[in-house]
């Protein structure tokens, strides 16, 4: 167990085409890992058929949105919070809950440490082993809760990211339950990050979640829904975990395209499908593929990504700049807590963007490491 910093996380475009002197579009951003078939073609009627929205204010309440995720997930609206993006809603989160010791397990997303330090709480993590393959150590966090459970250095919360961000590992709704049996023992929140749950839906905990009451799951309409410049995300919790949550956020915090886009998003299930029928597929093959390259690792995952471990003597960061200049952008992780020098993250894009990236890694390892 370790105190923590906050990181920065990528997809920062704007800065590379900056840099780069490149248009945006022309370059290929692997470090967001967002749906490579884009949102639903519903979308974009939408938001074109809204437009006379522009001139109110959005709904405060998100009423529509509500009814909606509350009908697909049987709950009653009440128990639904829409945020600018489930970043909004981590930001939130240590605040209206008062969480003033954070757990968390690591390599894991920034946003959680840095919600922490801006509300003035800590962190301390459990790190993942790079032997299990970053599996995500749910009997150790159990022992550890167990252990705390009537110290000084008690836990009021504990953050899990299911499946994990960078590493695409799940657990099971089992494994899920027993860590929340643990949380409840202490007297704690358990929250659940599931944004990329869609690719997996199998493992998601929030049809079991209306049972436990210190249980909050987050949701993010950014990466299945490809809707990450409108920043919609959601949290499912019982009622008062809802209001508590709804008075710490800013009033009109989400948009009314944002609200448009997100309504049209999630009732497009054949999308959805052919979303999930091209990852499974695509993911496969892009995943043996770099497995193949020369002393490269690569972590199974669950997830539209791939967490990877590049050869010994290269450096993430050197990799990351190479690729840069070539207009390929990848998420260099050598920075994160639980990581090491030659990690990385790659989103499963196009086929023809994927082997595009093949192509230049396969060059680029085949060079001697500076």
């Amino acid at each position: 167990m370790a105190r923590l910093k906050s990181q920065v996380h990528g997809g920062n475009i704007y800065a590379a085409s900056r840099e780069l002197g490149q248009d945006l579009t022309k370059l290929i951003d692997f470090s967001a890992s967002i749906n490579p078939l884009g949102p639903s073609p519903h979308v974009w009627r939408a938001i074109t058929n809204a437009h006379h929205l522009l001139t109110h204010y959005p709904d405060p309440d998100c009423w529509e949105l509500r009814q909606t995720l509350a009908k697909s997930w049987e709950r009653p609206p009440e128990h639904i919070a829409i945020g600018n993006g489930s970043t909004e809603l981590i930001d939130a989160l240590p605040r209206a809950l008062k969480i003033r010791h954070l757990l968390v397990v690591q390599p894991t997303f920034s946003e959680y440490a840095a919600s922490m330090a801006r509300s003035g709480g800590r962190v301390s993590a459990v790190y993942a082993k790079r032997t299990e393959r970053y599996a995500q150590p749910i009997d150790g966090l159990c022992r550890l809760l167990e252990k705390h459970r009537h110290g000084m250095d008690m836990f009021d919360g504990v953050m899990l990211c299911n499946p994990n961000s960078p590493s695409g590992q799940a657990c099971s709704v089992d494994d899920v339950q027993r860590l929340a049996r643990a949380v409840q023992r202490c007297g704690a929140w358990l929250v659940i990050d599931e944004a990329f749950a869609d690719y997996c839906p199998e493992r998601s905990f929030i049809p079991q979640a209306a049972s436990w009451p210190h249980v909050v799951m987050l949701r993010s309409l950014t990466k299945f829904y490809a809707l990450p410049g409108l920043r919609i995300g959601y949290a499912v919790a019982k009622p008062s975990v809802i209001e508590l949550l709804r008075r710490r956020m800013p009033p009109w915090s989400v948009n009314a395209m944002g609200q448009v886009a997100a309504l049209a998003a999630v009732g497009d299930s054949a999308h959805a499908r052919k979303s999930i029928q091209f990852m499974a597929t695509e993911r496969d093959r892009f995943g043996k593929l770099l497995a193949a390259l020369p002393g490269c690792s690569v972590v199974p995952t669950h997830a539209n990504y791939f967490f990877m471990e590049l050869p010994r003597g290269w450096h993430a960061r050197e990799v990351t700049e190479r690729l840069r200049n070539e207009g390929l952008l990848i998420r260099d992780c050598s920075s994160v807590p639980g990581c090491n020098a030659r990690s990385i993250r790659l989103a499963v894009r196009s086929q023809r963007d994927n082997d595009q990236l093949i192509q230049s890694l396969s060059r680029l390892l085949h060079r001697p490491a500076s």
